[in-house]
């Protein structure tokens, strides 16, 4: 018989992500090991007393191999998505319903050689870039509302980019 969980009981994961930028206004994407077509953006916990910008820069460099990133801006409210019922209490030990993030935008200030998805603990097994209105088409359902709230606040920054 198995447990049923009370989402509501369960608190959000802080969480900080990344959409980090090349000079063209592309975004990276990478695709999660855990999944056939799972991409998404650089995404993971603040630790204990990190600040966002800390977090940001050290989830970079265990994701992908490198924190060479300039950041450019950071969301003015902090996201949130909840799992859905089939992951619930099966990632994360069971520990949180979703995650709340603080995304920032960060320029890429490395060289694309720089970028080594083989880290100590991989994440991902393919990277690219995309532009950003292909970003929605290629993350899982549950996360598309944060992606696309990300991509609206950010679109200064992008077309800014686009425009150097």
């Amino acid at each position: 018989m198995s447990k049923t969980i009370d989402r509501n009981s369960l608190p959000y994961r802080p969480c900080v992500g990344v959409m980090l930028l090349n000079d063209r206004g592309q975004v990276f994407v990478a695709k999660r090991c855990d999944s056939k077509d799972a991409w998404q953006m650089p995404q993971g916990g603040i630790d204990e007393g990190e600040g966002v910008h800390e977090a940001a820069l050290r989830e970079l460099k265990e994701e992908i191999g490198t924190d060479k990133a300039e950041i450019l801006g950071e969301t003015a409210e902090k996201l949130r998505y909840d799992l859905p019922d089939h992951l619930l209490g099966k990632v994360w030990k069971g520990r949180w319903r979703g995650q709340e993030q603080v995304w920032l935008a960060a320029r890429f200030t490395g060289r694309d050689e720089d970028i080594d998805l083989a880290t100590e603990h991989p994440e991902f097994d393919a990277w690219r870039w995309v532009d950003a209105d292909a970003l929605p088409t290629l993350i899982v359902p549950f996360k598309r509302p944060v992606y696309e709230a990300v991509l609206e606040e950010f679109e200064a920054v992008i077309a800014g980019l686009r425009g150097r």
